[in-house]
């Protein structure tokens, strides 16, 4: 079968070939997926780019969590009636050597969630990591009703999703920060009530006056390390700041103004969700896209052979959105 991989780590047209390896077979309790589409996401470009670990867990990886397509193989102990079942996919490369960027992957069931009929394949790879990131940042320690919310980069592949499930719990402000004219149109066609530019020399004061000088409830963080001082000064007391990425592996932060607000510091990372919280995930964005209460940002549609474009993007922060590569 065709698939992109990489034995090595470094940059993405000197390590990534794309070329043809053997196909999957479905084992015990798993199930085959015929790959419509395989989505990219940040951390499929900082792991392909060595920025965790220089030595890789596998010979070679075939990179990407995030896909979607149809499943025509079925394991020993899986039902017959899950051939030819449109699904979507997360954790596909996680703790293992072969993800979505390919034609077939073989993975366990509970790994391949039905898609409703009314969303597209291509807005179905985009599910996996942003939209789950999103739920749980929303959702999690009691969620955001009647709360005010900040959602830091929301024009990106989370935030866009973060700002429609705030508002779809009825949390009663959302707002998000920006940092162009074509972003901040982004968030509010997701539904953000005001935008403010991070980079404008009074964005804190911007973005607390949004709150009539209150503060937030909730920070929903991309970048924990650019933005931790300006987050605690924005949150209210006992407020908390959920923070799911960061752009340096060591933060630094102002330790009295949390504790005299009595702040909350949550982390999380989508990949390792115990089993409640995925579960809990899981449904509710399945009701949410039954619903058809969430539009999808598709920035880019590449094929398989621009796997190294799709990478570049990302790295260069140019394309506001979700990318996903056309498989099949």
């Amino acid at each position: 079968m065709r698939a992109a991989f990489y034995s090595q780590v470094g940059a993405a047209r000197e390590v990534l070939q794309v070329g043809e390896v053997p196909q999957p077979q479905a084992g015990a309790g798993e199930v085959r997926v015929r790959i419509a589409y395989s989505g990219v996401n940040p951390s499929d470009v900082k792991t392909r780019g060595g920025a965790r670990t220089k030595t890789l867990p596998f010979p070679r990886l075939i990179p990407h969590s995030d896909g979607s397509g149809v499943i025509d193989q079925v394991g020993a102990g899986i039902s017959q009636e899950r051939l030819g079942e449109r699904v979507w996919l997360w954790n596909a490369a996680w703790g293992r050597p072969d993800g979505t960027a390919a034609e077939w992957v073989a993975l366990p069931d509970a790994q391949a969630v039905k898609l409703p009929a009314q969303v597209t394949l291509a807005a179905g790879a985009c599910l996996g990591i942003p939209a789950l990131t999103a739920f749980h940042a929303v959702r999690m320690a009691g969620g955001v009703r009647g709360k005010r919310v900040l959602v830091a980069g929301g024009a990106g592949a989370v935030g866009h999703y973060a700002i429609q499930m705030a508002k779809a719990e009825a949390a009663t402000q959302v707002i998000a920060s920006i940092s162009s004219p074509i972003k901040q149109a982004l968030a509010v066609e997701a539904g953000a009530d005001a935008t403010f530019n991070y980079r404008d020399t009074d964005a804190i004061e911007n973005a607390r006056s949004l709150t009539q000088g209150a503060g937030f409830d909730r920070i929903i963080e991309v970048d924990v390390a650019a933005n931790i001082a300006g987050d605690l000064a924005l949150l209210r007391p006992e407020g908390d700041l959920v923070a799911y990425g960061s752009s340096a592996a060591n933060v630094s932060m102002p330790f009295f103004p949390a504790i005299l607000k009595n702040l909350q510091l949550r982390f999380f990372i989508v990949y390792n969700l115990n089993s409640a919280d995925r579960a809990f995930a899981l449904s509710g964005l399945t009701r949410l896209l039954e619903s058809g209460q969430l539009t999808h940002n598709i920035a880019g549609e590449l094929p398989l052979e621009s796997i190294a474009e799709a990478h570049e993007r990302i790295e260069q922060g140019t394309t506001p959105g979700n990318i996903v590569l056309k498989v099949s």
